[in-house]
């Protein structure tokens, strides 16, 4: 717990063959999988899937383009889709299909996520 958000760390296996762990807020008002800023997705050259419609939280409509990522989740290789988009990565519900989520609200609690 950092600053009253819920952070984890994931790790990314990239597209050449190297890794790169990023902390992700955990939003649970999000169902995808996750959200990473463009220029991020960028750098990590994550390779485009399509675009998609979105009613964004200010009620205005946008297409946000979908990317295809690799993370190691429970120390396996899993594929999810990357929306491009936002200044923040975020981790939403998607990922969290199955598990179960403990945070310690406190500054420098703890944030578990387990299989269930």
């Amino acid at each position: 717990m950092t600053d009253r958000y819920a952070v984890v760390a994931l790790t990314f296996l990239l597209p050449n063959g190297s890794t790169i762990s990023i902390e992700f807020v955990i939003d649970t008002g999000f169902t995808g999988y996750l959200c990473l800023p463009p220029e991020a997705v960028s750098l990590m050259r994550l390779p485009f899937i399509h675009d998609v419609p979105a009613n964004l939280a200010d009620n205005s409509e946008a297409l946000l383009p979908i990317h295809e990522a690799v993370i190691l989740w429970d120390s396996e290789e899993r594929q999810v889709l990357v929306v491009a988009t936002g200044r923040r990565p975020l981790l939403g519900t998607a990922l969290l299909d199955e598990q179960e989520l403990v945070i310690q609200f406190t500054e420098g609690g703890l944030v578990m996520i387990d299989e269930l």
